[in-house]
């Protein structure tokens, strides 16, 4: 049993660190709206990586699953997402939000929050 807890602790580690290593390449070369919601995506992520920790390995595939589509997203010319790579990443870390029945950890952009 030990074993397996070591095992959650280092995997929850190295998707944060995933995580936390992008955001710092998107803040680069993002500025204003598309940088918020890279951060709020990362935030985001990290919460959920934190969550599931402890959870079903279907909940911990899915988070896994969200990180590495935000992190390995390459549609642009260059290493940065571009937005639209956003958009898409903000669409599949809120369907594993939703799945995971945490709508308070749900992404929203900024027109979003004017409405």
């Amino acid at each position: 049993m030990i074993v397996e807890e070591r095992g959650a602790g280092a995997g929850t580690d190295v998707l944060i660190r995933k995580v936390d290593s992008h955001l710092a390449a998107l803040r680069t070369g993002l500025h204003g709206p598309e940088l918020e919601l890279a951060e709020r995506l990362a935030a985001c992520l990290r919460e959920l990586v934190r969550q599931t920790a402890q959870s079903s390995a279907a909940d911990r595939g899915q988070v896994r699953a969200a990180v590495h589509f935000f992190v390995l997203r390459r549609e642009s010319r260059g290493r940065l997402l571009s937005v639209r790579s956003l958009a898409a990443a903000q669409r599949v870390v809120n369907k594993v939000v939703v799945q995971l029945d945490r709508p308070d950890l749900i992404v929203e952009t900024r027109r979003d929050l004017l409405v």
